[in-house]
This record gives C-alpha cells, sequence and structure tokens, in this order.
C-alpha cells in the first residue's frame, strides 16, 4: 500500500491548476458555434474534465503504480486537449488571444503532471 507523501489529492497544486484549466476550457467553448455542441465542445470538455479527475482517482489508488499510471492517463487527456484547441484555432472558432489563458494552464500542467510523475517512488 502507498504512503501518501504528496497529501490527498485536493492540496496538490496541480490539481487545483487542473480545475482552473478546466474553467478556462468551459468559458473558451462558449465561442464555438453552435452546430458544434455535440462535436468538438463535448470531446474537449471531457478531456478537461478527465485530468484532474483521473490525479484524484490515482491518489485514492493503493499503490503508486496505480498512481502513475492515472496520472499518465491525465497527461494523455491533457494532449487530447491541446490537440483539440489547435483543431478549434485551425477552424477559425478561436483565436490565439482566446485560447492563450487555456494554452498558458495546460502547459504548466503538463509541467506540473511530469514533475509529480518522477517524484513517485
Amino acid at each position: 500500500m502507498k504512503d501518501q507523501p504528496h497529501g490527498t489529492y485536493r492540496e496538490l497544486t496541480v490539481w487545483q491548476k487542473s480545475l482552473d484549466l478546466v474553467d478556462a476550457v468551459y468559458d473558451l467553448c462558449g465561442c464555438f458555434p453552435d452546430d458544434e455542441k455535440f462535436g468538438l465542445t463535448s470531446q474537449i470538455k471531457r478531456a478537461a474534465v478527465s485530468i484532474p479527475s483521473n490525479i484524484a482517482e490515482g491518489n485514492g489508488r493503493d499503490s503508486n503504480a496505480d498512481y502513475r499510471r492515472h496520472l499518465w492517463i491525465a497527461n494523455g487527456s491533457l494532449k487530447e486537449l491541446e490537440t483539440q484547441v489547435i483543431i478549434a484555432g485551425r477552424r477559425g472558432w478561436i483565436t490565439r488571444d482566446q485560447t492563450s489563458t487555456a494554452w498558458s494552464l495546460a502547459q504548466e500542467v503538463g509541467k506540473m503532471l511530469r514533475g509529480l510523475i518522477r517524484s513517485l517512488p
């Protein structure tokens, strides 16, 4: 059974920042066309929500191996989210200025996730 060197998930800065990223993504999706409500808008929101959800789920697991696996899943969802933001930009639904907050948070969360993964025994 793993010990909790990093505290509960609610204490993790990466989890807190990933919630900020979810908020930024939901705000960004308000710029998407209405006909994308069940398309890319839905996918991008799911990818964003998956990040803090997997951090929390992994933190609640009994082993560092499970924790690490969920952190890698969160990182994969982050890359999915980044790709979807790029697609929305290429489609002309959002501008670079509109994405700046979400993109900055995504980069920050990515660095923190990789650091947390490296820190696990």
